[in-house]
């Protein structure tokens, strides 16, 4: 009788290759999974910076012209286009303390989703840029 020393390797190296095949694929979809949560990140902070720069605008704006209604539309308009959602709101705190919100739709959601605005009247699932000034 003949003893089949080679016939018992050829499963073991399906085996391997499959093996080898599905370590490739789970490490593909964490990479893809890592670029995914990296581009949606990166599309949140530049929302967030554009917005910072909407209302460093608009502070400027009011403070520098008595009619704030023309600065408020101008910049309103821009937010707009270029904001999902977006919108800005003056808000008058008394002593001659103002805030100005420019809230936008937050592109992130589930729990990776920004916080709330704090501020009242924003909306629930609005994220907001808020900036304290006195005229």
């Amino acid at each position: 009788m003949k003893t089949l020393t080679n016939g018992s390797n050829r499963g073991d190296s399906l085996i391997e290759v499959l093996i080898a095949l599905a370590l490739s694929a789970v490490t593909a979809l964490g990479i893809i999974g890592a670029q995914l949560w990296l581009a949606r990140n990166e599309r949140a902070l530049m929302a967030r910076e554009m917005a910072v720069s909407i209302a460093d605008s608009v502070v400027e704006g009011i403070r520098r012209d008595s009619d704030r209604d023309p600065v408020v539309a101008q910049w309103r308009a821009r937010a707009e286009a270029a904001l999902p959602d977006g919108g800005i709101d003056v808000l008058d705190r008394g002593n001659g303390v103002h805030v100005a919100v420019v809230k936008w739709r937050s592109p992130a959601s589930g729990k990776d989703a920004e916080a709330s605005c704090a501020e009242p009247g924003a909306g629930a699932k609005l994220a907001c840029v808020a900036v304290a000034f006195a005229r």
